[in-house]
């Protein structure tokens, strides 16, 4: 049977038709759908749907459990409708079993009952039964809502209420036809559909036995519904109507978060298994050869790391970019149902009517700020950040120029395609009209072009994850069987980089289990390196490298977490008191516990800055100790300490009867009087083991070692009697005052202030302030320009619609060419404007930026040392990036945006409101609701803005860190739990960033509700007053009211947008109001030329504090010290000699007396007039990223023979001989690529070319051997004969020969004197030189 009789048959209706009848359905004025297709198609697509996604929907609930719900009200409910819709339709099926044998009977004389009644409710019923299956299935799989079944039910109250709109018209105009069993059970059915959506719509209880969150303020996603999800209702809260806090953020879902996110990421596909050795708990004592437990470890196999792509470890999120690109297709093509609306209804008026740029340049902030005031270099690093900056700007505004050519591009690309097609298709042939449905659908058409962007942060993505990274096989942890050796190192060749040249030859070392190695050698002669060899910190070319067991590292210079004292010691181990107890006691750590405001509960700030150097080390080597691992790297941490102290540290850790006496330790030291108690000796030059052996063998052998010691070690001579014996008895017993030691208030040991949030709107004077920034004369051109703008295009389209309305002349428009003329000169004007407005808001940009990041800048480097040690880095990283890059590039497209979104509005709004004035009825009501709409996510939007900056500080300050204290993170083994510390951060950012994500959604869906009501209504009263409007400006009314939906939009997004990003401006500016140092120079400069010319320093009744609620550090000392004096500065940790030279630099102004140098009043002085006439070398040597001949010279001053005169003098003239670039050879960050001794050599360098009559030496030579450090004091001596030297020492016998030497206790002077009076007063100055072994 043909396929039209065999459907013929089955309806029993001649002259059916499964497609609408369009007399029927179109072109009347109460359409309707026939009754076959309402009896056939809406009812069998609601049941297609759920019988083709059921299996599928099967399968996934099956395979994701999430435990079963109890029965509740809500489940029975949908259960009971369920059926009642079941038997609905069967009783369908049986009435129509009825008519049909009462038919068969002859009772009835109708015509035969078409099939279609038994086979549309049979199948109906069926799949209401599936329904109600499906349902109790979910219900047992812990489904609370069901995206699946809300969509069915959706579909079927769809499909529904086409026919119950049908049978309404039918009961009314044909009432004879009405069947009253199937009209009560069809809206019986109907009323039941609706109870099934507005019960799919809800969220059932959570599953039983489901884990539940433990979060104190969970997400509300996780119970919310279906629709409360895709409509983002579940956001919605009273929150707005007070300013968002922190404690109002939802914790992230479960997976959401980095814990489960990233391990995701990491995985991949090419994995190989590998046995490895497991580390033996590191609190076991080890006797002999560990236990050790093998364990499997799956392992990627190498790739070539060119080729990884960043989408690598995004992998995991391809469903999620899968579904979000379908719907995305499935909203483009609905965007071109729009015009084709407009192409349908144009009939019924009559007929007539990439480039991106990205700044490729970020400003690297080195936060080393003390050197640079005590060096007042100040303006040479605002200098050097500026002229960074000026080459930043420069790519931005190359940016500004291309991105006006892409907007003038982009924005007059629909108006010349429709120039240029309205021009081709009028003059080709006269007898093309131009009418209303061909201009305004096209027109329509035209404005949906746009550009896909790129982005190039994907290939610097790439880049950085293409990096080499260490080889994490160059040291193996497996014990070698047999073997009693702790440290292996069979033919190591090593380098830095792998395709460097080796940094040393062939080493041969093997370090017996518990035995105590001394590593001695000259200034960069490889100690450091062979620890980082051993670390697997260099690149091993060559040979093996075995270490047994877990290793402990204590780097040369110290690295302190911006933590409390108390966890930076136990560094993320278990808390053992009596263990904890006996490390502080042993590091001597008990005196610094005793000064610290709260204890051990102290905070440290960044980078240890309320530490000195000595309290520094002994934290770090305090943290490895407590540790308690197998083997033991220590880089010189006795350099930094007083001697006595040192003496102290040495027997009670690390020599043969300390805590560590059972461990293998690799000392680095320069301290000769510890190498007689060292097992083995390593004697390096230049990367190799020159010597080797126990110190009475390498004395036997009278080598060069043997010649070095008889030189210098009269200078280092040991005393057998102890001088610690009342130091430690004292510090014995005040271990229980002082690890008992509790601040009352817990603030009291605080120094960083943790970022924080504003609340409420932003300052209309943050505005201000930027558009000052830009300047007042460009912001109103801009706006002039925008007006312009838009103007010509409203006229464009208006000429456009006069066009349409031309009458036609024998088959043509007379007028076209002028037409056609004064449309192209419209868009012309259009194009200049738009570029002009371009490049005027883009220059104000720039301008904007580089104002208030110099000013930034500015109030930056002025701010006190107080300021950067109660600031953490990440506040600071924050705002001279994250914040500078949205100044810089957000906010100015941001303003293009908003300004054209409003007068696009505006526009549209007018035009509409003239074509169609009944639209004025319904702008109230959806002005009042844009009104809500727009506050409420404002409000929410700006303040999760703030929150979600603040937040990020903490996570650039963490990563900070961590890049700092790698290679002791790696060396301990916590890359882990730093990992977890990083990802918490970041989790914690993300609970700000997350809502906004969704606050922004939510918005979208309202507006996009708001613009279609409007859409909706124009097209409505278009058609209602078709017979009394021009279809000319009715077609241009519909085509601005389909723009008017994405210009609304982005109306309320860019408005929310600019006052969510002008909150940067606003953090920016908090830098004016903090506090200040003095000035740095005085206009009227008083002082004579040459001044200091005696070096005279006179401290009258001296005091100061570094915090006010704090103690005087330094009290009432008074001292005269003449031109030409060698003055020594010691005392036991905390006497306050750092800061007696912080006062001399006024680095902290004095709260009592004065200090005069020459006679001048140091406080009546600019900060750099003082500081550039006096000279110091800090303790830390610091060097900044740049060349070598910066770091010695910022302000080019001196000649190159001077600068090498400097080094020649400072001994450093051989080894940068030997670089390859010389003076302009580039030192890292902090100057990681030369040694420690190298570093401070620099800063002598340093003090040679400014040969001030002043010069402070802080423990200069703390981190060289001796022989380097007597060729420094030799230097010092000759170079700077007629200057006054005043030297921080922990060596003792550097200051022997000094003239006098200040003794200071307790912050007060104790004793001031010539060294061998002081002896011969046997106080405290002659204790320290009998704990030195001096007298």
């Amino acid at each position: 049977m043909a396929p039209y009789s065999l459907y013929s048959a089955l309806l029993l209706t001649p002259n059916a038709s499964l497609f609408p009848d369009w007399n029927r359905t179109w072109h009347v004025g109460n359409p309707d759908l026939t009754q076959c297709f309402q009896n056939t198609v809406l009812v069998w697509v609601p049941c297609l749907y759920l019988w083709v996604c059921a299996p599928i929907y099967f399968l996934y609930l099956k395979s994701h459990d999430r435990g079963y719900i109890c029965m509740t009200h809500l489940n029975r409910a949908k259960t009971a409708v369920g059926f009642l819709l079941w038997i609905v339709c069967w009783a369908d099926v049986f009435y129509s079993f009825w008519e049909r044998s009462q038919h068969d009977s002859g009772a009835s004389s109708s015509s035969t009952q078409a099939p279609v009644y038994l086979v549309s409710p049979t199948m109906l019923g069926i799949t209401m039964l599936l329904a109600t299956l499906l349902t109790q299935y979910e219900r047992l799989k812990g489904v609370q809502s069901s995206g699946v079944m809300l969509n069915f039910w959706l579909v079927a109250v769809l499909c529904a209420t086409v026919t119950f709109r049908s049978k309404i018209i039918q009961a009314i105009n044909e009432p004879w036809t009405v069947c009253v069993f199937r009209y009560t059970t069809f809206y019986i059915y109907y009323t039941l559909l609706l109870i099934s959506l507005l019960l799919a719509a809800l969220s059932d209880q959570p599953p039983l036995f489901s884990e539940a969150s433990k979060d104190a303020n969970p997400c509300p996603e996780i119970g919310a519904s279906f629709l409360s999800r895709i409509s983002f209702w579940w956001i919605t809260g009273n929150r707005y109507k007070r300013p968002l806090e922190q404690k109002d953020l939802w914790c992230l879902n479960s997976e959401d978060r980095s814990q489960r996110v990233v391990p995701s990421a990491r995985t991949t596909p090419e994995e190989k298994t590998l046995y490895s050795p497991k580390k033996a708990p590191r609190g076991e004592r080890k006797e002999g050869v560990p236990v050790e437990e093998s364990e499997i470890l799956i392992m990627k196999t190498p790739r070539r790391r060119e080729n990884l792509s960043v989408l690598g470890p995004l992998s995991h999120l391809r469903p999620y970019f899968l579904i979000s690109s379908l719907y995305k297709i499935i909203q483009d093509i609905l965007m071109f149902v729009g015009p084709n609306i407009l192409r349908i209804i144009s009939p019924l008026l009559s007929t007539s009517m990439f480039l991106n740029m990205y700044r490729d340049v970020q400003i690297n902030l080195n936060l080393n700020l003390k050197v640079l005031k005590l060096y007042a270099w100040e303006l040479a690093f605002k200098d050097k950040v500026s002229a960074i900056r000026e080459s930043e700007l420069r790519v931005l505004k190359k940016a500004a120029y291309l991105g006006a050519i892409s907007t003038f591009t982009w924005v007059c690309a629909p108006f010349l395609v429709a120039l240029s097609t309205f021009t081709v298709y009028v003059m080709i042939d006269e007898r093309n009209v131009l009418d209303a449905q061909k201009a305004f659908v096209s027109l329509a058409l035209f404005n949906i072009l746009s550009m896909v962007q790129a982005s190039v942060s994907m290939k610097r993505l790439c880049v950085f994850l293409s990096h080499e990274e260490l080889q994490e096989d160059s040291v193996e942890r497996m014990a070698v069987a047999g073997c009693s050796d702790s440290i292996s190192i069979e033919d190591g060749v090593f380098s830095w980089c792998r395709n460097d040249a080796p940094h040393s030859e062939e080493v041969f070392v093997r370090i017996p289990d518990g035995s105590l190695v001394a590593v001695v050698g000259h200034v960069g002669s490889g100690k450091s390196s062979l620890l980082s060899a051993l670390l697997g910190e260099m690149e091993k070319l060559e040979g093996s490298v075995s270490v047994k067991g877990s290793v402990a590292y204590v780097p040369q210079q110290a690295w302190i977490q911006n933590a409390t004292l108390k966890d930076n010691i136990v560094f993320g181990q278990e808390r053992k008191e009596s263990w904890y107890h006996r490390v502080v006691e042993a590091c001597a750590l008990l005196p610094d516990l005793e000064i610290l405001p709260a204890g051990d509960g102290t905070e440290i700030g960044e980078k240890g800055v309320n530490l000195s150097g000595g309290q520094k080390q002994r934290v770090s080597l305090a943290r490895a100790v407590y540790c308690d691992c197998a083997v033991y790297l220590l880089d010189d941490p006795l350099s930094a300490v007083d001697a006595h102290v040192g003496k102290h540290i040495f027997e009670k850790v690390v020599g043969p009867q300390g805590v560590l006496k059972d461990r293998t330790r690799v000392l680095v030291t320069h301290g000769l009087s510890f190498l007689p108690q060292a097992d083995l000796i390593l004697v390096m030059v230049e990367g190799e083991i020159t010597e080797r052996g126990s110190y009475l063998e390498l004395m036997a052998r009278d080598g060069a070692f043997a010649e070095f010691l008889r030189t210098y070690a009269n200078k280092e001579q040991e005393d057998d009697e102890s001088g610690d014996i009342c130091y430690l008895h004292h510090h014995h017993q005040q271990l229980a005052k002082v690890l008992g030691k509790k601040a009352k208030n817990a603030e009291v040991g605080r120094i960083t202030e943790a970022d924080k949030a504003n609340t409420g709107r932003v300052k209309l004077s943050v505005f201000w302030e930027y558009m000052k920034a830009i300047g007042v004369v460009l912001s109103c051109v801009s706006i002039f320009l925008f007006f312009s703008h838009h103007f010509a295009s409203l006229f464009s389209n208006y000429w456009l619609s006069l066009w349409t309305d031309d009458p036609v002349v024998n088959g043509t428009q007379p007028s076209r060419e002028m037409r056609l003329g004064v449309y192209g000169a419209l868009g012309a004007s259009q194009g200049i404007a738009v570029f002009c407005y371009s490049i005027s808001v883009s220059i104000g940009g720039i301008l904007a930026s580089r104002y208030l990041h110099q000013s930034m800048l500015y109030n930056v480097l002025r701010s006190p040392m107080s300021f950067f040690e109660r600031t953490p880095s990440g506040n600071l990283v924050n705002r001279f990036s994250k914040e500078t890059d949205t100044i810089d590039s957000i906010i100015p497209s941001i303003i293009k945006m908003f300004m054209g979104s409003m007068f696009n509005v505006v526009g549209s709004c007018v035009v509409i409101l003239i074509a169609t004035p009944l639209v004025a009825i319904i702008i109230p009501p959806l002005g009042i609701l844009y009104f809500f709409v727009q506050r409420f996510y404002v409000a929410s939007s700006r303040q999760l803005k703030r929150l979600e900056s603040v937040s990020r500080s903490p996570v650039y300050t963490h990563f900070n860190e961590t890049l700092l204290g790698a290679s002791v993170i790696r060396a301990f083994g916590e890359q882990e739990r730093f990992i977890r510390e990083s990802d918490g951060r970041v989790d914690h950012n993300q609970k700000a960033y997350y809502p906004s994500i969704v606050a922004n959604r939510w918005l979208a869906v309202r507006l996009e509700f708001v613009g279609n009501c409007i859409v909706m209504f124009a097209a409505l009263f278009a058609v209602m007053a078709r017979e009394s409007l021009s279809p000319g400006i009715m077609g241009l009314s519909i085509s601005y009211a389909l723009q008017l939906t994405a210009s609304l939009t982005w109306l309320v997004r860019m408005s929310s947008d600019l006052e969510t990003n002008i909150v940067a401006v606003e953090r920016v500016k908090e830098y004016e109001d903090t506090e200040k140092e003095a000035d740095w120079r005085h206009d009227q400069s008083s002082l004579p030329p040459g001044w200091p010319t005696a070096g005279n320093i006179d401290i009258r009744g001296f005091g100061l504090r570094y915090r006010e609620d704090q103690e005087l550090a330094v009290r009432n000392i008074t001292v005269a010290i003449h031109g030409g004096e060698k003055v020594g500065i010691v005392g036991r940790t905390g006497a306050g000699k750092s800061s007696l030279t912080l006062g001399l630099f006024r680095i902290i102004e004095a709260c009592e007396g004065e200090i005069h140098i020459d006679g001048v009043n140091i406080a009546t002085l600019g900060l750099h007039e003082l500081r550039s006439r006096i000279t110091i070398i800090p303790q830390d040597p610091v060097l900044f990223s740049g060349s070598l001949r910066m770091n010695l010279d910022p302000f080019d001053g001196y000649s190159d023979e001077e600068v090498w005169r400097a080094l020649e003098l400072s001994h450093l003239k051989s080894f940068v001989s030997g670089l390859p670039d010389k003076l302009n050879h580039e030192c890292s960050e902090g100057g990681e690529n030369l040694s420690l001794g190298q570093r401070q050599l620099v800063c002598l360098a340093r003090a040679l070319l400014r040969k001030t009559k002043i010069l402070v030496l802080d423990e200069a030579t703390a981190a060289v051997d001796l022989e380097t450090d007597n060729l420094i004091q030799s230097t010092i001596r000759t170079q700077f004969d007629d200057c006054t030297v005043l030297t921080i020492a922990h060596r003792l016998n550097t200051i022997m020969d000094y003239t006098r030497v200040l003794v200071l206790d307790k912050g007060e002077m104790a004793e001031f004197d010539s060294p061998s009076t002081l002896i011969t007063k046997r106080g405290i100055f002659y204790k320290m030189a009998k704990d030195s072994g001096l007298v």
